[in-house]
């Protein structure tokens, strides 16, 4: 009796795998007619194609090694920093037992260097020396046949990350120009912020050649941005130059960095009522990386302007919230799933981390604007 149903279900599998097949057959027809052609090619163009294929197979295997690696990746980075505390800020004389040159024979005047302008360098440092910059590598460029990669659930990671760091550091750049780095916003630019910020300015995506002609890739341009803060730090430490730690300067920067965060939130917002696809919302993981990218660079950021505000934080009394907002932004870097889900908030099977993400980021705006709210008082 059994039988009639053990064959349909037999005819059943069998016709799936007929589909399967076809399938498969539909996709590598092209590669067989390649190899095909190429079998009845001669030597030479033989080793010239060979040769190409095998430079391609290389691009594709380091495009992938340094995608899916990342050098040096450290959420506690900001560590030395927390360690060396004070409440001198930056620009301030430091005291003459920790000065050992002498010009004259006087003790040549030292100020303490911004620890801003240090982080921001180190983080340029790490997004395009201690690891490949993707975003304006040839074949980040070309996608996966012609799909770019953020529309692929794979090797675009990375890139986004690395793009929500730069984020930060352009509006971190922007603000020594403006504010930070003159007195009242009045005096004269610092030539050495002016010019970081410049190459920070300069495209993600560039490469050797651009639709105008020949031009310089994004991570050259960069490295220039970490000479030019370094070197403004060497000239503040020699007390050339002007670091105006005051409390309205650290409002201005506390404002601006709240806005940045309540747009990366309203663009997950956006992704989240776009699709709740789950596992399978191919554009979600970009959008959570960049988020954690530009917290990964804040919590960096914002360690460091405790330093470099500290004579404000310690007279305004903001030493425990400031502590609590750190350590708001360093739990929300514990989040790392493995596969990015975008599914819907109340689903049992689908997690929304683009959800915990916005959370995070609103947890931390939040106390950004109550530190704010209290300097403004």
């Amino acid at each position: 009796m059994l039988d009639p149903v053990v064959n349909f279900i037999t005819q059943i599998f069998h016709w799936i795998g007929r589909g399967i097949g076809f399938v498969i057959g539909i996709i590598l027809w092209p590669f067989m007619w390649i190899g095909r052609w190429y079998l009845q090619r001669g030597l030479i163009l033989k080793a010239v194609l060979g040769g190409v294929l095998a430079i391609i197979v290389a691009m594709y295997g380091y495009f992938f090694y340094v995608t899916q690696f990342w050098t040096n990746f450290d959420p506690d980075y900001p560590a030395a920093l927390v360690d060396a505390r004070g409440t001198t800020g930056a620009g301030d004389p430091v005291t003459p037992a920790a000065i050992s040159a002498t010009v004259g024979g006087e003790p040549a005047p030292t100020c303490k260097p911004s620890a801003i302008a240090a982080t921001s360098a180190d983080l340029i440092d790490f997004n395009v020396n201690q690891n490949a910059w993707i975003s304006s590598m040839v074949l980040s460029k070309i996608g996966l046949f012609g799909i770019e990669w953020k529309n692929t659930p794979f090797l675009d990671n990375k890139a986004a990350f690395q793009l929500g760091i730069n984020n930060a550091l352009r509006r971190t750049s922007t603000e020594l120009v403006d504010t930070l780095g003159r007195v009242r916003g009045t005096s004269q630019i610092d030539q050495n912020l002016q010019d970081a910020r410049t190459a920070l300015a300069w495209s993600e995506t560039a490469w050797y050649i651009g639709w105008r002609g020949p031009t310089r890739p994004s991570p050259s341009v960069y490295r220039e941005a970490i000479t030019k803060l370094r070197a403004f730090n060497a000239s503040l430490e020699r007390c050339q130059s002007t670091f105006d730690a005051r409390a309205d300067n650290l409002m201005q920067f506390l404002d601006r960095i709240a806005g940045d965060i309540g747009s990366t939130s309203d663009i997950l917002r956006q992704r989240i009522e776009a699709s709740d696809a789950g596992w399978f919302d191919l554009r979600a993981d970009d959008r959570f990386w960049f988020a954690y990218g530009q917290l990964y660079a804040y919590y960096g950021i914002l360690v460091a302007a405790r330093s470099d505000f500290g004579s404000v934080i310690a007279e305004r009394n903001l030493t425990a919230l400031w502590t609590r907002m750190e350590g708001q932004l360093r739990a929300s870097l514990n989040v790392q799933p493995w596969i990015i889900s975008n599914g819907n908030e109340s689903s049992a099977f689908f997690p929304s981390h683009l959800a915990t993400m916005g959370f995070n980021l609103l947890q931390v705006r939040s106390n950004i604007v109550e530190l704010r709210s209290i300097l403004d008082r």
